[in-house]
């Protein structure tokens, strides 16, 4: 399974690791927030020197009940935090955290982004794959049900499996209709679904990777609700419980984790490989 990035395929057969840096005062993890430059060139260079491939920018907070950020100040976040990076580590591969095709078009044409992280697949803006297309850049495919203001309002499924598949199926036939080659699916653990919906997605990961095995599978479960809920603890003391579920999603066929903690995520995969393979 192969990943096109700047025109060279990757391979994630060894699954990558994608840090965070979040440039917003009101993530839920409150480590994470990165907002000076000095911050800002710490985090990045802590991602890279602890072995992560891929640096995920996000400036819109999506933790449920999160305020709306406007277009301008989204894109006045990203664009410090893109000129942070580009002056520092020019080579450093780039996912951008946004629903907005505008913003997408305007990280990937002014700052050489190299991927798009859409959290609500397209469902909040009808153009993004239509610019993603243009763009020819990797797109990761999030599940969520609603918006970040409401996706946690008595969130319902039927059958919650089934859904998730049905979502991704329809999504992807209109990705590959527009020309978009590689997409990467997330599953969206904690987007519009309870402590229960989690973990029964968690339980059935492997079924779902098995659905769509021409796509890489991301997961981002770092330190959040599903963990700190469960154990009745802070995000801050959750990092215990993020190693277990991402030991899990590798064991289930995930190739990309999207972590807060960077050298943590890279030991569990090196000790998971070390499982799979006669040393």
């Amino acid at each position: 399974m192969t990943i096109n990035l700047r025109g060279q395929l990757r391979d994630v057969s060894r699954p990558m690791v994608m840090g965070i840096l979040n440039v917003t005062p009101d993530s839920f993890y409150a480590n994470s927030r990165m907002e000076n430059e000095e911050a800002i060139c710490r985090r990045v260079g802590d991602i890279l020197l602890e072995g992560g491939d891929i640096i995920d920018v996000g400036a819109y907070s999506s933790r449920p009940g999160a305020a709306d950020v406007s277009e301008d100040e989204e894109m006045r976040r990203l664009a410090k935090a893109l000129d942070i990076i580009r002056r520092h580590h020019p080579e450093a591969l780039v996912s951008i955290d946004t629903f907005r095709a505008s913003v997408a078009r305007r990280c990937v044409e002014e700052f050489n982004a190299d991927i798009i992280n859409d959290i609500s697949g397209g469902q909040l803006d009808e153009e993004m794959f239509q610019t993603v297309a243009a763009l020819r850049v990797p797109y990761i495919l999030m599940h969520m049900l609603g918006t970040p203001q409401t996706m946690q309002q008595a969130p319902h499924y039927e059958h919650l499996l089934a859904e998730v598949a049905q979502y991704f199926a329809f999504r992807l036939q209109r990705l590959h209709e527009e020309g978009v080659a590689d997409v990467i699916l997330d599953p969206g653990f904690g987007f519009g679904k309870t402590l229960e919906h989690n973990y029964d997605l968690l339980r059935h990961l492997g079924d779902l990777v098995g659905l769509f095995p021409d796509n890489a599978f991301l997961v981002g479960v770092s330190r959040k609700s599903m963990i700190y809920q469960l154990l009745d603890i802070s995000p801050e003391e959750a990092l215990n419980g993020t190693t277990v579920l991402h030991t899990i999603a590798l064991q289930a066929g995930a190739r990309i984790l999207r972590v807060h903690d960077v050298k943590a995520a890279v030991e569990t995969i090196r000790i998971w490989q070390a499982v799979q393979t006669k040393m």
